[in-house]
C-alpha cells in the first residue's frame, strides 16, 4: 500500500463518516448537507492523486485493510 493510497482511503472514510453524521437525522439533513462539500473535495482530490478515481476495487481493498470494521469482517 502506498502512502497516497492510504491518504485516499482515509479521506474516503472521513467522507463516509461525515455523510453518516449529516444524514443521521433526516429532518436536519438539509441543514448539514453543505458541510459535506469540503470532505467531498478532499476525497475527490485524494482519489485522483492516488490514481484510485474509478478504481473502486483497489480503493475498497485499501479501505478494508485500514478499517476492517467497514467491511463487516468483525461481525
Amino acid at each position: 500500500m502506498r502512502n497516497d493510497e492510504i491518504a485516499a482511503a482515509q479521506a474516503y472514510v472521513r467522507l463516509l463518516e461525515a455523510t453518516r453524521a449529516a444524514l443521521a437525522d433526516p429532518a436536519d439533513a438539509p441543514l448539514y448537507m453543505p458541510l459535506l462539500a469540503s470532505p467531498i473535495e478532499e476525497a475527490d482530490e485524494a482519489l485522483r492523486s492516488a490514481g484510485l478515481a474509478g478504481n473502486e476495487e483497489r480503493l475498497f481493498a485499501v479501505v478494508r485493510a485500514l478499517q476492517p470494521s467497514l467491511s463487516g469482517s468483525d461481525r
